[in-house]
């Protein structure tokens, strides 16, 4: 990992979406290796959770929509960036059902506005990160490659077929005949894990809240599925296919998947009960079911051969480490102890594994 850590060193880069879960795992990473940040969000409340979880000083934060395509250009263009990860979307099924026009909006228009700043502003390296929901999931057991068929059963999902599908229009009109060196590349991960998440309708966030506040947990789909990872996991996928895309731009432009081990898959309802049992509460938490208003898919698998022979990614931790250090982040946040420092062990950790 030491020459991926020295690639970033004092690059400038531009985050879209900085303040979000993923966004702030990315940032405080980035800001390990030293490299010069510019963050890229819109101005809510996600900010106090971004500020108590790592230096907020170090990184030059700018608000704004990602769907305003004249505001992101404008900053962009005077950023100078030497690599774009864009993580800014609406990262909710159950929220999609609620607002589809801005779930639409934000994920598909936000993602086309960066297809073109790349293509106008001539950007050397973009990650483009989109989803594991891309695919028109069937619920079968193998693992979707990269050339299985897009769709999607829900705004969320569908939003994020969409992008792809925009994507190998612009690979295919502008990218690849390009002269000059461009290279861009979408990223699909599966469900992250790790400390600092509190969306709603997440099942980690879901069972620290019911630690705070002492309640029964609610579940919606117990048996489900779902290819869990810590986020530490595909961001080093993220960070390994950005530096790859600086040095041969047109060798790595496509799409990527970076999912968990193939048999490494747990229940909603097993994840549940591990967190709760290992995160510290006074009392013992009662699980109820309950079954959601939305339909949710109940098994969804990713196949990652072509960036384990390609980039030469591995997952680094098992699905119980992720789990556990993703107890351990909540842990600390109960018993009022430093989480930034929590979350830099974990970095260093992961890194040095």
């Amino acid at each position: 990992m030491d020459e991926l850590i020295n690639f970033y060193k004092n690059k400038k880069i531009f985050i879209t979406g900085h303040t979000g879960f993923k966004g702030r795992w990315l940032t405080a990473v980035l800001l390990k290796f030293k490299a010069k940040l510019i963050g890229y969000s819109l101005n809510d409340d996600k900010r106090k959770s971004y500020e108590s979880f790592l230096n907020f000083k170090k990184v030059k934060n700018i608000y704004g929509d990602i769907s305003d395509y004249k505001k992101l250009s404008h900053e962009i263009k005077i950023a100078k960036p030497q690599l774009i990860f864009h993580l800014a979307a609406q990262p909710l099924v159950s929220e999609s059902y609620l607002n589809p026009l801005n779930t639409f909006k934000t994920n598909f228009i936000g993602s086309v506005n960066i297809f073109e700043i790349t293509r106008r502003l001539k950007i050397k390296s973009v990650v483009v990160i989109t989803s594991d929901k891309c695919y028109l999931n069937k619920e079968v057991l193998r693992g979707y490659k990269e050339n299985d068929e897009l769709g999607g059963k829900d705004p969320y999902s569908s939003s994020k077929a969409s992008v792809e599908i925009a994507f190998e229009a612009y690979l295919r009109s502008f990218f690849f005949k390009e002269k000059k060196n461009i290279g861009i590349a979408t990223a699909r991960a599966g469900n992250v894990i790790g400390g600092g998440d509190w969306s709603k309708n997440r099942i980690i966030p879901d069972c620290v809240k019911t630690i705070i506040n002492q309640k029964k947990m609610i579940i919606r789909s117990p048996n489900s599925t779902r290819p869990w990872q810590h986020v530490l996991e595909p961001i080093s996928g993220y960070l390994i296919l950005a530096r790859k895309l600086y040095k041969s731009p047109k060798k790595f432009m496509g799409s990527w998947n970076f999912g968990p081990r193939h048999k490494e898959t747990k229940k909603v309802i097993e994840v549940a009960k591990f967190i709760i049992n290992k995160i510290y509460s006074k009392k013992k938490i009662k699980i109820i079911f309950k079954k959601g208003k939305f339909k949710e898919a109940n098994l969804l698998k990713l196949n990652s051969h072509k960036a384990n022979k390609y980039l030469k990614w591995s997952t680094r931790w098992s699905m119980l480490q992720g789990l556990d250090k993703t107890a351990e982040w909540y842990d600390f946040y109960l018993r009022k102890k430093n989480t930034k420092q929590v979350t830099e062990n974990q970095i260093r950790d992961y890194f040095n594994d």
